[in-house]
């Protein structure tokens, strides 16, 4: 995979971002066989906002993405064609070109791998397959025009890879940093943060044990390490079973023989991807970024504030055979959690201090 600069990125696809805009983050990977165009991205970015690509023709990827909530929706799960809930929350698309895999249980290893996912999802899009994606697309002579362009296939079949490449090339110009911690720490501006603030990024980085996950390198910061957590969230659903579903696993049983509900089976995490018992619960590190504008938060959206998130980490989690390690009780003062949650808010780039 080959790695641009910023600067070289920003030029490729002609977005409308200062270069300071991106203070504290890492250079961008772009694939070799997927590189940034103009047109391309504005492909992506139609297909992107397209309802029509939904079974009924009312949700698009912005339906759950949307850039006036910081590319979340503002629900605990998401929710799909026909009102059909679902059983995770919708994280933020901001800088997840950065992540080296998508979906909260990593299943996919791309944007373009991840871009068809929700299409063919029963209660998101409900498209059948990956040939119904591409007859809708196929049907608009806009598309078909603009793909024969985009791709230089005059003529040719629009294909499924290319509706994958256009809309992750859009959402590789969805990335933001300069936020107050940038230029802070990066910057080295020492007035860009209260007080409580700087207070809150001591503790952060020491006491809370909260880059241990959540990283920050000494050149930028993702404030995510692209790992895989149990940190008890949502696992009371599965608790009563856990013992007996291992048991039955390590007798040889299918996992999909096990009697879970679909909403039990969405807790297991990770586990559904790699069919590992040690990953039972894990969901993968989000990232920190505008944390502020995407709440609700966890994998299941159960929790509404920031404050909320900080008294859970602060008792330890909820304990489970396959709590992470990392998970134990704070002991915060009443002030370190008010400060914590100061740091936390001055995580929100300059792009995104007016939505609300």
């Amino acid at each position: 995979m080959k790695v641009y600069s910023i600067g070289l990125l920003l030029f490729l696809h002609s977005a409308l971002l200062f270069a300071d805009d991106l203070l504290g983050l890492p250079k961008l990977p772009i694939p070799h066989q997927n590189p940034q165009l103009a047109e391309k991205i504005t492909l992506g970015k139609k297909l992107f906002n397209d309802p029509r690509l939904s079974q009924d023709g009312s949700i698009s990827c912005a339906s759950c993405h949307s850039q006036q909530k910081a590319f979340t929706d503002g629900r605990a799960v998401a929710v799909g064609i026909r009102q059909q809930v679902g059983f995770r929350n919708a994280p933020t698309v901001v800088n997840a070109a950065f992540y080296q895999s998508l979906f909260l249980d990593g299943r996919a290893a791309s944007l373009e791998e991840q871009a068809l996912g929700p299409f063919l999802n029963p209660i998101e899009h409900g498209l059948k397959n990956r040939e119904h994606i591409v007859a809708i697309v196929q049907q608009d002579p806009y598309y078909r025009q603009q793909f024969a362009r985009v791709f230089n296939t005059a003529g040719a079949v629009i294909t499924a890879e290319q509706i994958a490449q256009a809309i992750a090339s859009f959402e590789r110009t969805l990335i933001a940093g300069n936020s107050a911690f940038d230029r802070y720490l990066f910057a080295r501006d020492r007035q860009a943060l209260t007080l409580g603030e700087a207070r809150g990024m001591r503790l952060f980085r020491r006491k809370g044990n909260c880059a241990n996950c959540h990283e920050i390198s000494g050149k930028d910061a993702l404030f995510m390490d692209n790992r895989f957590y149990n940190l008890g969230v949502g696992f009371d659903k599965v608790q009563l079973q856990i013992a007996a579903f291992v048991q039955a696993l390590r007798s040889g049983e299918s996992v999909d023989e096990y009697p879970f509900s679909d909403a039990q089976r969405a807790e297991l995490g990770r586990f559904n991807v790699t069919h590992i018992i040690a990953d039972i619960g894990k969901f993968k590190t989000p990232t920190l970024r505008n944390i502020a504008l995407t709440a609700p938060y966890m994998h299941d959206g159960s929790m509404k504030t920031l404050e909320e998130v900080v008294e859970y980490y602060d008792k330890g989690g909820d304990k489970n055979p396959y709590l992470d390690s990392a998970i134990f009780p704070l002991h915060f003062t009443v002030q370190e959690k008010l400060d914590l949650v100061d740091f936390l808010k001055a995580l929100t780039s300059r792009q995104y201090l007016t939505v609300r």
